[in-house]
């Protein structure tokens, strides 16, 4: 059935109306063909928007590791399912084959069985990006067990928080990580954590940096050793589709984290439809997703959606930066890598240093470049096209949330003309639409909005763990009957969709909304300019003036900040109109950002507005130290 992988411009559109015109039987004719089911589903879709409920393939039976792993092993067993390669580059690279993920996974599902982990329990992972991250997500899927991935780079209170808010009864750690020339002592982080979690009853603990670590009586057990006697074999547990699968916190405005719960049937199948069509995944391609399975594009990206496709995915546990910045390309050469899936920070950081980087390694594996996390600007766009691409990589400029689980919006490689900074056209069953401030429809094109969707798709949340009312007030009730992404978008005149930022980083100067992303885009135009970030701050005539914050390339010739503030000033008058000019110009070190590279905007409006008494908790940020500078050096 082509409906599974569309392979050109005029088939898009024709799966894509037959997807619309009838969502349910779209969605019943790939979840049937390409699935393992132990039990059909009795009803493939239910919802109401209003309670808000949503319920795919109900009464349907199942278990993703099944669909992930056990239906490969005839044909796919000695096939690399996990390619891990370590922070250092003179460590091996570790070929996990199929064969080898299922005894991997069984005997990892058996030793949490073995310390009272049973169906519905949730289970707390912090562990760095090594193969026991992976297996263990899956070991928990396998027994039904809810898994809740806490990135291992968050504090041990954010850490807290997490676990106490879906009550967690054990926690999966590792002595340490490796990041960079760095090492990380996770142990003593949940450690910390863990004085303030009474449900926790077990930490298992993996070596990685083979530190001495104190391990509490009667509640942390070593890992290794229970594996090494746990059974090959572990029998599945028969999920319903409407079964959690995993809750993944997303941080939330109010400060307290959203705990986005996703179920089995409509998550399994939305993510590998989105994998093999987004990235054109061919039998025996090499995926690399750069993202931490602490994040939903891990999630989705480097575990699921190719595992479910039978695909190689790679698992990269250090950073872009290390040894060298050339440690991606010297990746993706060794491996022959096919699709490359990364975020526009780390393109624009690798786009500072030199081309050399690149230069020395040969790309010609690569097919596909994606971006992911925040609209990608047109700078890095063109380098990331022009130096990893060769001009010859489309570029999937892909859009999506924790929340949706899957690729909303985004071009089909060799299928969808690309467009820079245009996230494109709709997945197959994504009905966006775009509504002004009362909520009325906005037709045609050439228009600009608040970006919602209007009918439901298999991999959406099905709420907040614990707090619904939270999930109906924060995506379905500013606009009646529909899921409020949050995210205002464009649509230019062919109905390509970009993503112009979140709604509340929608600025009104002088009564003209004025998004930030097209701003920052041309700020960034400027050669002398590495990254920005704009906010809006109170003024007495246009009601909001813009401030930006600038971080400048090592270019010694501009010098001169006075004449830089007019130049890209003249910038963004030309590229945008002089209502768009930033009253205020700050260069700065760094711009504070979260783990996942996201620019905490939310941080620097308070800063621009003069309310530093109240920031927040910036201790999970990746440089929280950059906030007091920028503060030490803001304008008045």
């Amino acid at each position: 059935m082509s409906n599974y992988h569309i392979k050109n411009f005029e088939e898009y559109f024709h799966v894509y109306r037959k997807s619309i015109r009838n969502p349910e039987n779209f969605w019943e004719e790939v979840a049937e063909e390409h699935f393992l089911w132990r039990k059909r589903w009795d009803n493939v879709l239910s919802w109401d928007f209003k309670k808000p409920e949503v319920k795919w393939f109900e009464g349907g039976k199942l278990n993703i590791t099944e669909n992930c792993i056990d239906r490969h092993l005839r044909i796919r067993g000695d096939k690399t399912a996990i390619l891990f390669e370590p922070n250092d580059p003179k460590e091996a690279a570790e070929h996990i084959s199929y064969k080898e993920l299922y005894k991997r996974v069984n005997k990892f599902a058996n030793v949490l069985k073995s310390q009272g982990i049973k169906k519905g329990d949730r289970v707390c992972i912090y562990l760095p990006m090594i193969p026991e991250l992976a297996i263990s997500v899956l070991a928990c899927a396998r027994i039904g067990a809810i898994h809740s991935v806490v990135f291992a780079g968050f504090s041990s209170s954010a850490l807290a928080t997490r676990i106490n808010d879906s009550s967690c009864k054990m926690v999966i750690t590792s002595d340490g990580g490796f990041r960079g020339n760095k090492t990380i002592n996770l142990k003593s982080i949940v450690d910390e954590a863990l004085l303030k979690t009474p449900c926790v009853e077990t930490v298992l603990v993996a070596k990685r940096i083979k530190s001495t670590i104190e391990m509490k009586e009667g509640r942390d057990v070593w890992l290794q050793p229970l594996l090494d006697k746990a059974d090959e074999e572990c029998e599945i547990e028969v999920m319903d589709a409407e079964d959690p699968l995993f809750i993944l916190y997303t941080s939330g405005s109010t400060g307290m984290p959203k705990g986005m719960m996703h179920t089995t049937g409509g998550y399994m199948v939305y993510t590998a439809f989105t994998f093999k069509n987004v990235f054109q995944y061919r039998e025996n391609d090499i995926f690399w997703c750069t993202a931490d399975i602490g994040w939903i594009t891990g999630h989705s990206y480097i575990v699921y959606g190719p595992l479910l496709n039978g695909a190689t995915t790679v698992m990269f546990e250090g950073v872009p930066s290390y040894p060298d910045f050339g440690r991606f390309w010297e990746i993706v050469d060794k491996h022959k890598v096919s699709q490359f899936y990364t975020a526009p920070t780390a393109i624009r950081a690798l786009g500072k240093e030199s081309v050399d980087f690149v230069e020395k390694y040969d790309l010609s594996s690569l097919k596909t470049l994606g971006s992911v996390g925040e609209p990608i600007n047109e700078e890095a766009w063109h380098w990331y096209n022009d130096n990893i691409g060769k001009k010859k990589c489309p570029i999937v400029d892909t859009w999506w949330q924790t929340e949706t689980g899957g690729i909303m919006i985004s071009p089909i490689p060799f299928v969808t003309p690309t467009k820079p900074t245009y996230a494109t056209l709709p997945m197959p069953g994504i009905q966006p639409t775009l509504l002004d401030e009362n909520g009325k429809e906005i037709t045609g094109n050439q228009v600009d909005g608040r970006l919602c969707i209007k009918f439901p798709w298999p991999s959406m949340a099905r709420t907040i763990w614990g707090n619904h009312d939270r999930y109906r007030e924060t995506y379905f009730s500013a606009f009646e009957n529909m899921y409020f992404t949050g995210d205002g978008a464009l649509r230019d005149e062919v109905g390509y969709y970009r993503i112009t930022g979140r709604v509340d980083d929608v600025i009104i100067v002088s009564g003209h909304n004025l998004g930030t992303a097209p701003i920052e885009d041309a700020v960034n135009e400027h050669p002398a300019v590495a990254e920005s970030a704009i906010v809006g701050f109170p003024h007495d005539v246009k009601g909001n003036a813009l401030y930006g914050f600038v971080i400048l390339k090592e270019t010694g010739e501009y010098r001169d900040h006075t004449n830089l503030r007019k130049e890209i000033n003249q910038i963004i008058t030309e590229h945008i109109g002089p209502i768009a000019k930033l009253d205020k110009i700050q260069f700065t070190v760094g711009l504070p950002k979260t783990r996942s590279g996201k620019i905490m905007r939310r941080i620097l409006r308070k800063i621009a507005c003069d309310e530093i008494g109240n920031l927040g908790d910036t201790s999970t940020l990746l440089n929280p130290e950059v906030v007091q500078e920028i503060i030490d050096n803001k304008i008045d």
